[in-house]
């Protein structure tokens, strides 16, 4: 008897391990399968995911069945299964969240499981289908499931996934000539002649050989009607099947061709391939200026990889730039590049994964999660724009994807390459120390493209042409400027909305959010006060609640406000504004840039989601309008934040063969980090900020753990974690440096008080399985409304 250690969707460290059950002699099961299973007292049925599979002692026959089996051949692989176990050792994550963060929701919702026919003909199962040729899995017994198991083995069914409301796989029409031409022929000289679209269906149709061919192609090709396809089809002319086809994500013309690489470019290009044909796993840091021509090496990288029948890896770090990337991919590449980002519908991530796992795409583009992708054989794994923070994930599992790559990297013998202009700090300590291979390209790709000219707009001194105004006179007088060159124009500020808080000027109070201790954005796209934690929306108050006086102000800016003051000054000028309110609809991120591109508009206004990876050689002029959004947030990386996003944003200008010009305002024009920024130096930026981590003691010379404790009960959580600061004090080495446990900036949120301890370290032996410990202690008082969060080397700590 066989016996298979399973993990069951249970996501308590209680159930976090296998549970043993017996397997039917008849399944062929193998270890990375979805089954169901019975669990508990009560039986509940629950989805698990096969992690072992062993002979069973006679003993054994006392353990639960598993019920069935949900796949043919495993969803996760050896490796994937590895991962899932790093990983949750390291982010103290549940490994049922680990396996389900790695496929797609298709895979992990509740789904309804069919079986429809492959091969019509006679069996003793026919009667359980339905008219459309279906059966759910569910109406089976359990008899008739193994025998199905057998069938769809045999390829004679095949299972269909569907959740309540629809199917997740696309059907669509196949189509073949069953008859020679001279048929064809006789049916043509015998219809009316006035029948022109049918006489035009059967000429068309002569052209074709008798192979099999997709029918939504072909009605486009040839303007078919279906009322002619289904008259052919009666008349025996042709052969209709209906088959599972693919979600098209993108399309672009198949153009592959190179460029000749510069010798910056060629020293990079030969020091990645020297790893990967010798099959080191080196992690290089590509730190390439902007513009600099990093795509170009990625893409000739990848072409050596594909010759030697290995696949690739690439992760962006925005969906903002992934239209661009993946159309570059795909122009060079065709078919063989499948992308996975969140924007992308259920549907298509599942076409997508399939793909994938189906060998069919061997290049992958996308966002943090394709960091999963099962692709086998990989021969090289690339981290455009390392530094960004959106490479964290900020919920369980807490996986940063750069950890995983070097994993990955490490698994297949594989370079990894961090690609970025302004690499963390981190990273460009590894760099520095010999543990990463530091690659530097300091020239831009395009001879003629020089790093653009940066000015700084003192906004201390009255620059500002009124003071409700974000735009200052030189700013303007330089947009007018370029607009008369005919070229265009980026506007960044990184705050959306139209005004950041709404006072009353009588009695002075703010419109709070009444679930978050934060105050609400007013947006005038639908005239509501919004909250942007929590999703908070009222109407716009004409009235004070408090003193009940009318005299309502608007203060801050957002990029509606800056929109409707462009559209003021440039009445005539066509405004492209790119941010969350802006793009939440699907495919507006390529439809807006798109647009750029065809020169639809000349402004292009938007938050950081603009500062990064976009290529337009016609930008000539850049506009920061506030470099000091997050300059003074209380975070040690907020310098590093800002000198990063400002040089990203500078280097979007004088792309092409015209002088770029960036003008930043700022009210701290002093700052080393605004400075260094204007002047395209990383390296002094780089020691400066080390310097200042070395006297704070932080990253990357200590190591951080956050752990934070929620509660609707704000005395309960202050409680609580001061009783987990006692019980960890005793565990950790002098060396340790434990801050809190205080209130975060913003102390509550969607009604829950936060409080939060960091603890920086060197070296802690016992930290992480006391921490572990912690974990397991707290989900015992979650029925009190008690949670507690703990993530390793955060991001964030806001």
């Amino acid at each position: 008897m066989k016996v298979a250690q399973v993990i069951v969707d249970m996501p308590l460290m209680q159930t976090d391990q296998p549970y043993s059950y017996s397997v039917d002699a008849m399944w062929d099961i193998e270890v990375g399968m979805r089954v169901t299973v019975p669990f508990g007292k009560k039986d509940t049925l629950k989805q698990g995911f096969v992690v072992d599979v062993t002979e069973g002692e006679r003993e054994n026959q006392d353990l639960k069945p598993i019920l069935s089996i949900e796949d043919t051949e495993p969803v996760l692989n050896h490796e994937l299964l590895s991962l899932a176990d790093y990983i949750a050792q390291e982010s103290l994550a549940f490994k049922i969240t680990c396996f389900q963060t790695m496929l797609p929701t298709a895979l992990n919702k509740q789904y309804e499981v069919y079986y429809e026919w492959v091969e019509q003909e006679e069996h003793c199962f026919i009667e359980c289908f339905d008219t459309n040729g279906l059966v759910a899995q569910k109406q089976l017994t359990d008899q008739q499931r193994r025998q199905f198991l057998k069938l769809e083995k045999e390829g004679k069914v095949r299972r269909l996934y569907k959740d309540k409301k629809k199917g997740d796989i696309k059907k669509g029409f196949e189509l073949r000539k069953i008859v020679n031409d001279e048929v064809i022929e006789e049916v043509y000289n015998a219809s009316k002649k006035n029948a022109t679209r049918w006489r035009s269906f059967l000429m068309s149709l002569s052209q074709l050989d008798d192979q099999w061919y997709n029918e939504q192609s072909l009605r486009s090709r040839y303007d078919w009607t279906l009322q002619n396809l289904r008259k052919a089809e009666s008349e025996g002319l042709i052969e209709r099947r209906e088959v599972e086809i693919y979600r098209s994500v993108m399309e672009v013309e198949y153009q592959p061709s190179f460029h000749q690489l510069n010798l910056e470019q060629q020293h990079a290009f030969n020091a990645i391939m020297e790893a990967f044909h010798n099959q080191r796993e080196e992690v290089f840091l590509l730190q390439g200026v902007t513009g600099s021509g990093k795509t170009e090496v990625y893409l000739q990288a990848i072409n050596e990889v594909l010759k030697e029948d290995k696949t690739a890896l690439v992760l962006v770090p925005e969906i903002a730039l992934t239209p661009q990337m993946v159309a570059r991919f795909q122009k060079q590449f065709g078919r063989e590049v499948a992308v996975m980002h969140s924007q992308l519908s259920n549907g298509e991530r599942y076409d997508e994964w399939r793909r994938i796992k189906r060998k069919e795409a061997h290049i992958v583009v996308g966002a943090r999660s394709a960091i999963f992708a099962p692709l086998e054989d990989l021969g090289i794994i690339i981290i455009d724009e390392e530094h960004e923070t959106t490479y964290k994930q900020e919920e369980m599992p807490r996986y940063h994807a750069r950890d995983v790559a070097i994993w990955r990297g490490k698994y297949h013998h594989c370079p990894v390459v961090l690609g970025s202009a302004t690499p963390s700090l981190e990273t460009k300590a590894r760099a520095k120390t010999g543990v990463y291979t530091e690659l530097l390209m300091n020239e831009r790709a395009n001879p003629n493209a020089m790093l653009p000219q940066v000015e700084i707009i003192d906004l201390s001194k009255g620059a500002l042409i009124e003071s409700q105004s974000s735009l200052s006179i030189p700013l303007i007088d330089a947009i007018k400027e370029t607009l008369l060159r005919d070229e265009q124009v980026v506007l960044m500020l990184n705050r959306r909305g139209f005004s950041s808080f709404v006072m009353c000027r009588d009695c002075g109070h703010v419109l709070q959010c009444p679930n978050c201790d934060i105050s609400l954005t007013l947006h005038m796209d639908n005239r509501k006060m919004r909250c942007h934690y929590c999703g908070h929306e009222e109407a716009i108050p004409y009235y004070c609640p408090v003193c009940h006086g009318n005299h309502i102000k608007y203060y801050g800016t957002g990029t509606e406000k800056v929109e409707e003051e462009l559209k003021k000054l440039f009445p005539h000028e066509n405004i492209i504004r790119m941010d969350v309110d802006t793009t939440r609809k699907k495919g507006m991120h390529k439809k807006l840039l798109k647009q750029f591109e065809n020169k639809e508009a000349h402004i292009l206004l938007g938050t950081q989601m603009i500062a990064k990876g976009l290529d337009f050689p016609n930008v000539t002029l850049v506009g920061v309008i506030n470099a000091d959004t997050s300059l003074y947030l209380p975070d040690f990386r907020s310098s590093e934040r800002t000198f990063q996003l400002l040089t990203q944003v500078s280097g979007r200008a004088g792309r092409g063969n015209k002088q770029g010009r960036v003008l930043i305002q700022t009210y701290n024009k002093d700052h080393y980090a605004i400075q260094l920024a204007c002047q395209h130096d990383y390296e002094r930026f780089f020691y400066q900020e080390m310097h200042m981590r070395h006297i704070g003691n932080y990253s990357p010379y200590f190591y951080t753990v956050s752990v934070t404790i929620k509660s609707e009960d704000e005395a309960l959580a202050y409680r609580y974690a001061n009783i987990i600061k006692q019980e960890l004090c005793p565990y950790l080495s002098k060396e340790a440096i434990v801050l809190g446990p205080s209130q975060q900036p913003v102390a509550r949120m969607k009604n829950q008080y936060y409080f939060q301890m960091v603890i920086k370290y060197k070296k802690e032996d016992e930290l992480l399985e006391k921490l572990k410990a912690l974990v397991v202690d707290m989900q015992l008082n979650e029925r009190r409304g008690l949670y507690i969060s703990i993530d390793n080397e955060p991001l964030h700590f806001i």
